[in-house]
């Protein structure tokens, strides 16, 4: 009998998937009434006020990086991980393949942009051999990053990396019906792997970014190559929770982009110790 392989969906079907019980954290009023000047590396800088009804009112005060948030109409805010620590998801009102996040750290008044964009339908549709011919990424879905500091120059150095999680094999449960892990294979490639779900038996090895925020805590961003999708999270292994987003396409016709919010509880299945470079004398 021959096996039938599980098949890729786009994204509005995976949120319709993820939504029943989903484990992703409410918004959180704590930031209502505030006004933060988000102030970035490349000297940008965004003057944000967020008030009661949901909304995000930006202005532009030195162009860059920050101009990014000049459309910005709505947000999501929620702290679920550590106190003063918030994943915030704004709407874009602009183009709808665009994506802003931030991590904000009210704390230690540092926060980091995530800024993302997705492949039209004629780029999504290049062949992986074809993109590799034109040295190409395998993923269509692009992202930046900007660091800075909050109500204050962006004088520090940007966060590391998330090298401690390289070896990792963690499991992710994000609502009764939906479970994954990820293999953390080195700075830029992991492997996903739907253990239940909607993508059951599903898997691939995708480019990612990571940073770390502090003492177990991780900014972890990924871009997938078969199905244009962008996923952003924020990782607590010490609470052993994540917070964080996924966006792509609605439907097969590229014609609106979904984006939705996902929380889940984190287990770690096993490490694989990171092996020491062969020296030179080993190597002949």
């Amino acid at each position: 009998m021959q096996d039938i392989l599980p098949s890729f969906i786009q994204v509005g079907e995976l949120a319709d998937g993820f939504a029943p019980d989903s484990l992703a954290p409410p918004h959180s009023k704590e930031l209502d009434g505030n006004n933060l000047l988000l102030c970035f590396d490349d000297n940008s800088a965004a003057d944000c006020r967020f008030d009661s009804e949901g909304r995000a009112h930006v202005d532009i005060v030195r162009p860059g990086l920050a101009s990014a948030l000049a459309e910005v109409d709505g947000y999501h805010a929620s702290n679920s991980l550590r106190p003063g620590v918030f994943f915030i998801d704004f709407r874009h009102g602009g183009d709808a393949r665009l994506s802003l996040s931030l991590a904000l750290d009210l704390g230690r008044q540092c926060c980091t942009l995530v800024s993302g964009s997705l492949p039209d339908a004629a780029d999504v549709r290049l062949s992986a051999f074809e993109r590799a011919e034109r040295e190409l990424e395998q993923s269509g879905v692009a992202v930046s990053f900007a660091h800075g500091a909050i109500n204050r120059p962006a004088t520090e150095a940007p966060p590391p990396g998330c090298g401690e999680l390289v070896g990792m094999r963690n499991r992710y449960r994000y609502s009764p019906t939906e479970c994954y892990e990820h293999i953390y294979l080195n700075d830029h490639f992991y492997a996903w792997h739907c253990l239940e779900g909607v993508e059951q038996g599903l898997a691939d090895v995708d480019r990612c970014h990571g940073f770390q925020l502090a003492q177990g805590l991780y900014l972890f961003v990924w871009r997938e190559k078969i199905i244009p999708t962008l996923g952003v999270l924020l990782i607590d292994l010490e609470r052993m929770q994540t917070d964080g987003k996924i966006f792509g396409y609605q439907g097969r016709d590229f014609g609106a982009s979904r984006s939705f919010r996902v929380g889940a509880r984190a287990s770690v299945v096993n490490v694989v110790p990171a092996q020491p470079a062969a020296s030179a004398a080993s190597r002949e």
